[in-house]
């Protein structure tokens, strides 16, 4: 069972206790990230590990350092839109190879799967990036 407490005292401002850390989230301010900067975070976050583990089901050593831009586009009612990961990866491999990776993070990627279909993030991969 997953659990987290949030609480709000007062305004938009939000804290959430999660397995002992806390996270401060605010709607209004640019003191801490918005609800919907954090969900970015935490798909681009989620999609690393579904790298890492799409790797090494399809055999590959090791992705090496791995980055993801994560960029979001927002609507006229501040809805996203479309998000769009450019991940930049250590490894030398093929873009085949590296397509396969991308291929089975989409299916391992829990936020990814928790996110509306059209939404999901639009996904380039780019290897010998370190």
């Amino acid at each position: 069972m997953l659990k987290s407490t949030t609480t709000s005292t007062d305004g938009y401002r939000t804290v959430s206790r999660i397995q002992g850390s806390e996270l401060a989230i605010d709607a209004r301010t640019e003191d801490d990230p918005s609800p919907t900067e954090t969900l970015l975070a935490s798909y681009a976050s989620c999609y690393t590990v579904a790298l890492r583990i799409g790797a090494r089901q399809r055999d590959i050593d090791g992705l090496g350092c791995i980055e993801i831009d994560a960029e979001a586009d927002r609507g006229d009612e501040n809805d996203l839109e479309a998000v769009r990961f450019t991940v930049i990866v250590e490894t030398d491999a093929s873009d085949e190879t590296l397509q396969a990776v991308v291929d089975r993070a989409n299916d391992l990627c829990h936020v990814h799967d928790a996110i509306r279909e059209e939404l999901r993030a639009d996904v380039s991969i780019h290897g010998d990036g370190f």
